[in-house]
């Protein structure tokens, strides 16, 4: 995609409402000074137009839609999809439906934004439901993990299609050509893990798909970088995810602890490079990968966390913006269409 890319944000979702979305856009100025992009906010008037006049630089690339409604972090889904018409949620998806905005951001209801934007976008052909990513930190850079919370259970179709997905996604936010991807197992060899798993790892490998499929990988594999895309079901990928993000706060406070102990420990801190101590500090921190897409939509969908601040909310516009200005839509387009075929042939078979 060419020029410069429009952004929709759901402005009042999230714990922290407009002031989280103001104060990420006015931080996705200043971390990536370069990207040209405008913003599109959907949200009260009222609300967003006093943040907006404290920030000219972002009121500068923001166009204010204004509605009284919202979707509420409470609501079921279902209920959220009959009375979700003309709230800022549904309004900022509709953009993107229209063509008007290249990707939507919200830290709204992920229920409801799910289930909205499947009414609103459509799923893409030969993919059942949409799985969320996360962006894993590793020494290698990032591995990708899908489904984090979208899915509880999964079918072994349904993960193949995810395979699909973050292979094809991998490429477009990391640039790699061929990505690994594996099944998240409780062992590597084969006889090991549930009915689905293993199913699904059949389905793979005798679906002829382009990609470099490495099989089974254990939870202490997600880390090490070894794996660009790690496939599970929604239930088990959201615990990972939230023990991961635990235990990076519980190393966070230790290093804290220990640069400050004393006031030896507290010179030792002095003496080190600030530089090199901040950098560790963005690492640890999960506000700088915040933000995972709902893959498999007619349209690109960034759900933030919903208590993100100003920091964590820029990272979900900026992997918004690296979304919108890619070719992931067509990207996937070739492996499902392969694997699709490879289920007809298997029924036709059977038959």
């Amino acid at each position: 995609m060419t020029g410069i890319p429009t952004i929709s944000v759901d402005a009042m979702g999230g714990d922290l409402g407009p002031q989280a979305v103001v104060e990420g856009i006015a931080n996705t100025l200043k971390r990536w000074p370069d990207r040209k992009a405008r913003f599109l906010l959907h949200g009260d008037e009222a609300q967003l137009k006093p943040l907006l006049e404290a920030h000219p630089k972002v009121a500068a690339v923001c166009e204010l839609r204004h509605t009284d409604t919202l979707v509420q972090m409470t609501d079921k889904p279902s209920d959220a999809v009959r009375r979700a018409r003309g709230s800022s949620m549904w309004n900022a998806i509709q953009s993107v439906k229209s063509g008007e905005a290249g990707a939507v951001v919200s830290s709204g209801n992920t229920g409801a934004l799910m289930a909205i934007s499947k009414v609103i976008l459509r799923m893409k052909k030969g993919v059942h439901r949409p799985a969320i990513s996360a962006n894993w930190p590793t020494p290698k850079g990032h591995t990708v993990v899908l489904d984090v919370g979208a899915n509880v259970q999964c079918g072994a179709t349904q993960l193949v299609e995810f395979a699909i997905l973050g292979e094809a996604y991998h490429r477009a936010v990391f640039g790699g050509e061929n990505p690994s991807v594996g099944l998240l197992n409780v062992g590597q060899e084969e006889l090991k893990g549930n009915d689905t798993v293993r199913e699904a790892d059949q389905l793979i490998r005798s679906s002829g798909l382009d990609m470099a499929y490495k099989g089974f990988i254990e939870g202490n594999d997600i880390s090490t970088g070894d794996i660009d895309v790690v496939v599970t079901d929604g239930f088990t990928g959201n615990i990972a995810l939230k023990t991961a993000e635990g235990t990076a706060r519980l190393v966070a406070g230790w290093v804290r602890d220990a640069l400050t102990s004393s006031w030896t420990a507290k010179l030792a801190a002095g003496l080190l490079s600030l530089g090199a101590l901040d950098r560790l500090r963005q690492r640890m921190d999960p506000r700088y990968i915040n933000g995972g897409v709902l893959l498999g939509l007619k349209g690109i969908v960034v759900k933030s966390h919903g208590g993100a601040d100003g920091e964590g909310f820029a990272s979900a516009l900026g992997l918004g913006y690296v979304m919108a200005q890619s070719d992931f839509m067509t990207e996937i387009r070739k492996n499902l269409d392969k694997f699709a075929e490879s289920e007809e042939q298997d029924v036709a078979a059977a038959s």
